[in-house]
């Protein structure tokens, strides 16, 4: 029988925090063992951290805890993403070597759309004139071409003292491999500048080849450090002053876990933190209901994202793009190369705005009111109608419940806004406005959806839709009516899922190293020793922060046949399995050949295979729940009370019921139309669809046979 000290100390291990900031919404959750509590709170954009106070006060409070209570406090947050975006970071300086001054701005010397003759790409980090060079050279087999002339990296140095440069970031060529030159400049520049100039370098931000996109994620970098590293300081200050003791850790977009330290010096991983965490909750359920193939639709207050996930793992890549400046087109954005869960995001959110454009269409997003002033109906200013004026106005939300009851909307003011900027120049009224509205944001959806699919070779009919986020179970129906999708899973808390999924992350971290090879003159024992110390690397960040917990080692290399221009990634074997040796490299090339096979339908006889690039990532073990099997329909609900609700796939309005989702009993049905309402959102049944509570709290929905 354990103690009651024991007993304490068991709960307290289990008492753990979780905050997503998203553009309009700060999620808190707070998971006890008997309990989860969570809230919603309005962003604080200027002093992010003040909503996260403000969310864990609530939650306190309710709980009846101390802050000294919590044993870990996970956070991801958009800041680095929104100053990336918004191009509202540090006044950054760009060292590289002489003659590559111009990379940032030639990129990939191709044009992202062929036919527009006005195109323009995203704008630069980096304004020329900051963008300075030096003399020297290291070849890419390491040989010095030309030594690191001092006197130039002394006269930038002076340069960038007297014009104010508040960060800088290094790239010299083939420093992923041979980083000297680079630890020479930054030990002369920091002399230079001081302690309060961040200097980033391209060797350690991102070691791998290819010119552009490692200056590029290493500018990038440089440009979010000094705002990410001041907020992580005042919001752990800012906690301590709560009686919060308890380890700080940030969520990654590449769904892992890591320390406040790693996360100031490389905050470039956390661009897609919060997405990462709705992916992560969406496999995570995957495992535990048995499901196969799982299509995470997440739909907050800016945008709204879109992840495959097959056999309980959310798809991964090595390259991302922030912020596309043209139709969400591929090459319109700024490249970075980090760990990410491969997802789409598109501007379609519950504050995304609608209006009419010169074709006098209907058009929703990709920009958003945001927290500040937001949707009309939120009564702080704003003018333009959102998606969430539209859901109003529609009836799919209770205008005295939304946020809990703690954020009553106006009607009126959304009814308002909608006539003016869309009813009026299109000769309808509010209610029909909205209609439009409704229908475009999920047309733009489903359209996102069905080309991330057909990327992948993947029938979404397949697919179990997993909807989260304060909008997804407004709009999931009828995205699932529209892709063909028959069944759908509201989880339980899907107000707030990607800060569910915080808690349910691994912590990990990923090593890379680039090192261009033909594998088969490659040795094996040089191939060992290269992956154990980037284990040892990966190990020594993650045991900071695992407390003794059983870790998972997933080793990849990137291959390619010789002289192709893309690589494929193929898992090695694990070191639990031993050494490698000359089969382990053998059975590498199999794997590609065969990876090849699959994806372009054909190998390429007696074409060599290199290596391009080695990953070891080191991360606490995910558990996989097991299938629950589920008991028969034993009960039909019955609607207390109905309203007039928007039903699109039948074009008129109908009357729908009013369930209290707390109020639901495991295994009962709903058949639709009905509105299953909670504290942070609002599920919508469409007509003929039936509903039912498992096991677990979450609400499925089946289409009619």
């Amino acid at each position: 029988m354990p103690t009651p000290d024991l007993q304490a100390a068991q709960q307290k291990a289990r008492i753990r925090l979780a905050a997503d900031i998203g553009g309009t919404f700060t999620d808190v959750v707070l998971e006890t063992p008997l309990r989860r509590h969570s809230c919603k709170v309005l962003t604080t954009p200027r002093q992010p951290e003040l909503a996260v106070l403000e969310g864990l006060d609530r939650l306190l409070q309710e709980s009846g805890l101390d802050g000294s209570a919590i044993e870990v406090f996970i956070h991801g947050t958009t800041l680095a993403t929104n100053a990336l975006i918004e191009r509202k970071g540090a006044r950054t300086a760009f060292v590289t070597t002489e003659g590559f001054r111009d990379v940032l701005a030639m990129g990939y010397e191709k044009r992202f759309d062929a036919y527009d003759i006005n195109l323009e790409g995203p704008p630069e980090l980096v304004p020329r004139p900051w963008r300075l060079t030096v003399r020297e050279r290291i070849a890419a087999d390491g040989k010095v071409l030309m030594d690191l002339h001092e006197e130039d990296v002394r006269a930038a140095g002076a340069q960038m003292r007297d014009g104010h440069i508040e960060a800088v970031a290094i790239g010299f060529m083939h420093a992923w491999a041979h980083p000297s030159h680079e630890e020479r400049a930054h030990h002369i520049l920091a002399s230079i500048l001081g302690p309060q100039v961040s200097i980033c370098l391209s060797s350690q931000v991102c070691p791998e080849i290819r010119e552009y996109e490692r200056f590029s994620t290493t500018v990038a970098n440089a440009y979010v450090r000094p705002l990410m590293g001041s907020y992580l300081l005042r919001l752990q200050e800012s906690i301590r002053q709560k009686g919060l003791l308890c380890p700080l850790l940030m969520m990654m977009s590449g769904g892992g876990l890591t320390t406040l330290d790693l996360a100031a010096r490389f905050p470039i991983r956390l661009v897609e933190s919060g997405p990462a965490g709705g992916a992560i909750l969406a496999a995570h359920l995957a495992r535990e209901c048995g499901l196969d193939k799982v299509m995470a639709f997440d739909m907050g207050g800016t945008t709204a994202k879109i992840c495959l996930i097959n056999d309980g793992q959310p798809e991964r890549s090595r390259r991302f793009e922030v912020g596309r400046v043209w139709k969400n087109l591929k090459g319109s954005g700024l490249p970075v190369r980090i760990p990410v869960i491969e997802l789409v995001e598109i501007g379609a959110g519950g504050g995304s705005i609608g209006r009419v454009d010169a074709m006098q269409r209907i058009t929703v997003g990709p920009d958003s009111c945001g927290s500040e002033p937001g949707p009309a109906c939120y009564g702080r200013g704003g003018e333009q109608p959102a998606v969430t004026d539209a859901n109003l106005v529609l009836g799919r939300i209770d205008p005295e419940h939304f946020a809990a009851g703690r954020m009553p909307l106006d009607a009126a003011l959304s009814k308002q806004a909608l006539t003016a900027l869309i009813g009026k120049p299109l000769g309808m009224d509010a209610f029909w406005a909205a209609a439009g509205i409704s229908e475009m944001v999920e047309e733009n959806m489903a359209n996102a959806a069905r080309v991330h699919a057909i990327e992948r070779g993947q029938d979404l009919g397949n697919f179990t839709m997993v909807a989260f986020g304060g909008a997804a179970p407004l709009h999931a129906g009828r995205l699932a009516q529209k892709l063909g999708i028959t069944r759908v899973m509201v989880p339980a808390g899907a107000g707030v899922g990607s800060a569910i999924g915080f808690l349910r992350a691994p912590v990990a971290f990923e090593v890379v190293r680039s090192d261009l090879s033909d594998l088969s003159k490659m040795d094996p024992l040089v191939v060992e020793a290269r992956l154990q110390a980037m284990h040892a690397e990966a190990l020594a960040v993650v045991q900071t922060a695992s407390a003794g917990a059983a870790l998972h080692v997933l080793r990849l290399a990137e291959l390619r046949y010789a002289g192709q221009g893309h690589e494929l990634r193929v898992r090695l074997p694990p070191p639990s399995e031993g050494p490698i040796v000359q089969a382990s490299l053998v059975a590498l090339v199999e794997g590609f050949e065969t990876a090849y096979e699959q994806i372009y339908g054909l190998r390429i006889p007696d074409c060599d295979v290199e290596v391009v690039t080695w990953s070891v990532t080191v991360s606490t073990q995910t558990q996989a729940a097991q299938a629950i099997a589920l008991p028969p329909s034993i009960q039909q609900r019955q609607a207390s009370s109905t309203r007039p609700v928007w039903e699109p796939a039948l074009g008129e309005q109908r009357p729908f019921g009013l369930h209290w989702r707390f109020d639901l009993q495991t295994q009962e049905h709903i058949t639709g139309p009905a509105l299953v309402a909670e504290d942070e959102t609002t599920t919508v049944i469409p007509a003929g669809w039936v509903a039912r509570l498992d096991e677990q709290g979450h609400l499925m929905m089946e289409a009619p046979a």
